[in-house]
């Protein structure tokens, strides 16, 4: 098991408690001030705990974003996230698939205002479905990058494309020895370097790869480059916060609703609070997609 299984572990652990110790929390009553607001501070000391949480979320996402931009300003040559791959269209229908899930998180909190459980639940499962379709497009862009490939040759030319087949990605993806691999170019590329790329039409044809001839080769992953490893650890823990939001949200159109009927103020303030939480994961994404997807880059691709 290598690093990155570990740190996987370790964070769906952390997940795991943070959403236990949501969902498990003493009833009302056991604490003070957790339904009506602190005469010190005004607010009742739920939503008091998660402001002081969502300060340290900024911290962790703001050192993410410092780390960026250090590193963009670093050096001469950033690419566009066009130039990797970068999908702007479906990163665009993420962006709106989010934003519709903050609105529907609103109307299932005003609902319960209103008395209406029936919209209160309806609400809380489209905000559910918004995020299983945002981590849904996610995987299929992540899967896309991983499927793609980029090969840079000895004599300073690169080419990108795919791998046909799948013995020759699992040996790029775990580091095992090849003799030859069968690449499918990108683009129509009437020359790499010093090899000849055969056309079909307007599109290349598959071109076979010596190993001799080639100085590194790599998925569009993490490893690929500086702004891959920067995207993949931007989105992904992103993507840990909505599966956290998901998670939460399930409980509470589920397990938690009996609360409504014990203690509504307590329930709603919950509703409230993970609102609250799932406007700040649509907060940091409104950030991230023009960031990483939009802002135009200084260099060629495979340059960075």
């Amino acid at each position: 098991m290598d690093q990155m299984h570990y740190m996987l572990i370790a964070a769906g652990a952390a997940l795991l408690i943070g959403v236990w110790a949501f969902a498990w929390a003493p009833s009302a009553g056991a604490l003070p001030c957790e339904v009506k607001p602190h005469p010190v501070t005004g607010i009742y000391n739920g939503k008091l705990g998660l402001w002081l949480f969502l300060a340290s979320e900024v911290m962790l996402f703001g050192a993410l974003f410092s780390t960026y931009i250090l590193l963009r300003t670093g050096t001469p040559r950033w690419p566009a996230g066009t130039e990797l791959g970068l999908n702007i269209p479906l990163a665009a229908f993420n962006t709106a698939i989010l934003i519709a899930s903050s609105v529907t998180m609103v109307m299932s909190w005003a609902s319960l205002k209103l008395d209406n459980p029936g919209a209160f639940k309806k609400y809380l499962g489209l905000t559910i479905l918004c995020a299983f379709i945002f981590l849904g497009i996610k995987y299929m862009e992540y899967s896309a990058k991983f499927n793609h490939f980029q090969v840079w040759f000895k004599d300073g030319s690169f080419v990108t494309g795919h791998l046909q087949n799948p013995k020759d990605r699992e040996a790029i993806w775990h580091d095992q020895e090849w003799e030859k691999i069968a690449l499918h170019p990108d683009a129509p590329q009437l020359q790499v370097g010093a090899m000849q790329v055969a056309m079909e039409g307007e599109h290349a044809k598959e071109m076979e790869i010596e190993h001799d001839s080639v100085k590194r080769v790599h998925s569009f992953g993490p490893g690929h480059s500086t702004f891959t490893a920067i995207y993949f650890t931007i989105t992904g823990l992103h993507g840990l916060h909505i599966l956290g939001g998901i998670l939460v949200n399930l409980y509470l159109l589920t397990l938690g609703f009996p609360l409504w009927k014990q203690n509504r103020e307590h329930f709603e303030n919950r509703i409230e609070c993970a609102g609250l939480y799932w406007h700040f994961v649509d907060l940091v994404w409104i950030f991230l997609f023009p960031i990483l997807y939009l802002t135009p880059g200084t260099a060629l691709p495979g340059l960075g």
